[in-house]
């Protein structure tokens, strides 16, 4: 990390010990441990929210899908908002930790809420699930999208911030996925009034509290863990700005070429991502016929792809380059998660109910997996360099900005990724209320021969784009000898 301070107030210098405490594992522990509360909430939304109030409190489906989508979009457009009063809040604090403290309590408290509605009419719920969702989803960005953008704070060499974001992208996925599988196995358990236990009432009652509390800890832990290093971070200059001011140093950001660059890859890669988790429950359930238990089974392989995914980053980024090691990753990431299903289509896949299927399709799933989460991870950091590209241009730091719009497109698109999804699958003409073995195997065909060529063709459009990524380590290591030049000349930002 550097003490350069161009348009900002000055930080304390960093000597090589507080540069080793910044840079310890200790400390990429807390900074990542917070992620968990996004990953819970992610989860709970993109899972269950919607059998629950379905199913359990008899909201129809079209209502609570509504419900959904209007608390993403309020969410989506509040991001670059929140970035931008981020980037320039000036406390004694700093910058993010004073958001990042305040939404605890609320993101706990809504998060609660949303599992244990009042038993009010159908149309009352819907309003009250929007209302709540809205409260959830925004609480929440005050939270997380700070707290992303200390990465590029704690650090600015090359691969510390790959190193970073590991740690982020890896509490997240299991911090989610762990509540999630809490939430099938301790909490929506069959009982003596209800025979399935996804549709107990009581079990999503539990599952808000402990997932409350959860989330409630992880914030504050994370954000006391980072408390001390406040003093090294920039601040920005105390300048009072209009509001026509704020909105055109956030386009002069936003402007920045290797940002549009990956925002625009985000936009396949996030509808194609919304894609496969809208479809893969039809294509467990419906195209390979498995079980419950088996469909269990099957999501631990994603336990097994983060881990891997995080040992792997920082060496692959460390040795062939972030662009070069995402883009390969990536493909060959996708290669291996379109296999299975292209072979069942040229009939040389074990069928249905072979005692083999499962663990083919596990060590599929893991090994994709890892590469496409690995890839991922090294985008994050792709992102994070970006920030002094742009500082070079504009004269300001803008890591709440740039998270926060990679943030809103990915919500944005990704929920334009189920809504293609029910176009697909209504292309294909599935039959409503579907019984597993008993799909004309045609419209079965026809899902696989839709689905691999649209994910390909988009995942491939996205790599293509990320491909003209201009930041190498020799241009961040040289953005960073220029910053460091300027703040020691005395040199005004460039505006």
């Amino acid at each position: 990390m550097n003490d350069n301070t161009r348009g900002a107030a000055q930080a304390l210098p960093v000597d090589e010990q507080v540069a080793r405490q910044i840079t310890s594992v200790r400390t990429k522990l807390f900074y990542g441990f917070g992620s968990i509360a996004f990953g819970v909430k992610d989860n709970g939304f993109s899972t269950i929210l919607l059998l629950f109030y379905n199913q359990v409190m008899h909201v129809p489906p079209d209502l609570v899908g509504l419900a959904i989508f209007v608390a993403l979009l309020v969410d989506a457009f509040l991001d670059p908002i929140v970035g931008q009063f981020s980037d320039n809040l000036r406390t004694r604090w700093g910058r993010r930790h004073p958001l990042m403290y305040a939404s605890a309590l609320p993101v706990s408290i809504s998060y609660l809420l949303l599992w244990n509605p009042p038993h009010w009419s159908p149309a009352a719920l819907f309003v009250y699930l929007i209302v709540v969702a809205v409260i959830v989803r925004t609480f929440i960005t005050f939270y997380e999208i700070p707290s992303s953008a200390l990465a590029p704070e704690l650090s600015d060499d090359y691969d510390q911030r790959t190193s970073f974001l590991s740690y982020r992208v890896f509490f997240g996925w299991y911090g989610g996925l762990t509540m999630l599988e809490l939430a099938y196995i301790v909490f929506l358990k069959p009982d003596a009034h209800h025979a399935v236990g996804q549709l107990n009432e009581t079990g999503y009652s539990r599952y808000g509290i402990t997932a409350a509390i959860v989330m409630f800890l992880a914030i504050l832990i994370s954000a006391a863990g980072t408390h001390k290093f406040i003093p090294y971070f920039r601040t920005p200059a105390g300048e009072r700005k209009s509001l026509l001011l704020y909105a055109r140093e956030m386009l002069a950001s936003l402007g920045n070429r290797a940002f549009l660059i990956l925002m625009l890859a985000a936009i396949p890669f996030n509808l194609a991502t919304g894609l496969v988790f809208a479809l893969s429950v039809y294509i467990s359930t419906y195209f390979w016929l498995l079980t419950n238990v088996q469909i269990f089974i099957l999501t631990l392989a994603t336990f097994i792809a983060v881990l891997l995914a995080f040992l792997m980053a920082v060496p692959l980024s460390r040795r062939f380059g972030k662009r070069e090691s995402a883009i390969v990753m990536f493909l060959v990431g996708l290669f291996i998660a379109i296999i299975p299903m292209g072979l069942r289509l040229a009939n040389l896949f074990p069928p249905n109910g072979d005692p083999s299927l499962l663990p083919i399709l596990f060590g599929f799933q893991t090994i994709s997996g890892a590469l496409t989460i690995g890839s991922s991870i090294i985008m994050l950091s792709m992102l994070a360099d970006v920030v002094e590209d742009s500082e070079l241009k504009t004269g300001r730091r803008s890591e709440g900005l740039f998270f926060a719009g990679g943030s809103f497109l990915a919500k944005v698109v990704s929920g334009s990724g189920v809504f293609v999804s029910g176009l697909l699958l209504s292309f294909i003409h599935f039959p409503a209320r579907a019984i597993p073995g008993h799909v004309d195997p045609q419209i079965l065909h026809n899902l696989a021969l839709v689905y691999l060529p649209a994910i390909a063709i988009l995942y491939c459009v996205a790599v293509a784009v990320i491909s003209a990524f201009p930041i190498t380590r020799a241009h961040h290591e040289e953005n960073l000898k220029r910053l460091a030049a300027e703040v020691e000349q005395g040199g005004a930002p460039t505006l």
